[in-house]
């Protein structure tokens, strides 16, 4: 029997073989840092060893945490496998055609993927008119009956959430009617539905229709105290601040970390979305965007909350290295993360993980 594996004889969290290991140390949601710790992976993920587990059969000089997760990309316009060479475990696919993201979803070696199917808009509303849209990506809804039609043609095809679009801007827009008409059926079928908010008054307008989670922190207008408060007791924020000029900040990337560090200050729930896909992003895991993060007044713990918005069974990440600090600055913490690996519970019976390759760059 390999050194560290043995097999399971029932129990709860018993799979049919598991491996013990050790680490220097670990951090998880709401419990915080601990270490240095035995553990045990098995396919339903990580834990603690306890005394029935097999000893640890190896030790990793580092530090594990959940999977990492990016809650905003577009596979179309990305090399998927890059992006777990990255070192996320996960990503949220916010806009595709939904046949080609079932596809992803059981393809071995990607990231866990998670996907709203086609962006939701009104007919020759944004991105119907975008040569980056590919085909299926978009479906244009026409009326609250094609929205009840619409949802459940995504949620048939396996996704997670719905995806709508407020871009009066960019064309015609779903008027509150047919919006209403998607979110209720959304609810009906128990998933969120996530917006792109882009315009005035379009972020007040998606939290008065009880949206659940915005695409983007909002950028085309510094919002009011009282509405970003509101704002934070009842939704989510994906912030995608490095798209707004990759390396140089540009006045929408000043609007949003304006109106994200008052929505973090006020307990709203930040996630750590990039919007791969959109420009020369690094593929995997953005140190620009951590930073970024930082300047909106995230510390170290928060910024691993945001990275960690999905749950992640299957994999873990492995950071190699002294953890940084409780109070490290976001960019020694956005260096120390730049490193991640994807670890399976097959990786850990071999030998050690691989150094990560050099972040590179996504498609445009």
């Amino acid at each position: 029997m390999t050194p560290g594996r043995a097999a399971a004889s029932g129990g709860a969290g018993r799979s049919a073989s598991a491996v013990g290991f050790s680490v220097d140390a670990r951090w998880e949601r709401g419990a915080g840092w601990s270490g240095p710790t035995a553990l045990v992976a098995t396919e339903r993920g990580v834990r603690p060893a306890t005394g029935a587990d097999p000893a640890p059969g190896r030790h990793l000089p580092g530090t594990v945490l959940p999977g990492l997760t990016d809650a905003h990309v577009h596979l179309a316009l990305v090399d998927p496998a890059a992006l777990r060479r990255g070192g996320l475990a996960a990503v949220d696919d916010l806009g595709g055609n939904p046949d080609v993201l079932a596809e992803l979803a059981r393809t071995p070696g990607l990231p866990v993927v998670r996907y709203a199917g086609a962006f939701l808009t009104a007919p020759g509303g944004y991105p119907s008119d975008r040569s980056w849209a590919p085909c299926g990506a978009v479906e244009e809804v026409a009326g609250p009956a094609p929205a009840v039609s619409a949802v459940d043609r995504q949620v048939a095809a396996g996704a997670s959430f719905l995806k709508v679009v407020l871009h009066p801007g960019a064309g015609p827009e779903l008027d509150d009617e047919t919006l209403g008409a998607i979110l209720t059926r959304a609810r009906a079928h128990g998933r969120p539905v996530v917006a792109h908010v882009e315009g005035e008054g379009q972020a007040r307008r998606a939290h008065e229709a009880r949206v659940d989670r915005l695409a983007h922190a909002p950028f085309t207008e510094r919002l009011p105290d009282d509405l970003v408060a509101a704002m934070a007791r009842a939704q989510q924020w994906i912030s995608t601040l490095d798209i707004h000029g990759w390396e140089s900040p540009t006045r929408e990337q000043d609007v949003a970390l304006d109106n994200l560090s008052r929505f973090a200050a006020a307990g709203g729930t930040v996630v750590y979305g990039t919007d791969q896909g959109n420009g020369p992003l690094p593929a995997g895991v953005d140190p620009r965007e951590l930073c970024a993060l930082g300047a909106a007044g995230l510390a170290a713990d928060d910024l691993l909350r945001a990275l960690t918005s999905t749950p992640v069974a299957t994999s873990t990440t492995y950071v190699p290295g002294p953890r940084p600090d409780p109070d490290a600055p976001p960019a020694a913490v956005a260096a120390w993360l730049a490193s991640a690996v994807v670890l399976t519970t097959s990786d850990l019976v071999g030998s050690p993980p691989p150094p990560p390759e050099p972040l590179g760059k996504a498609h445009p």
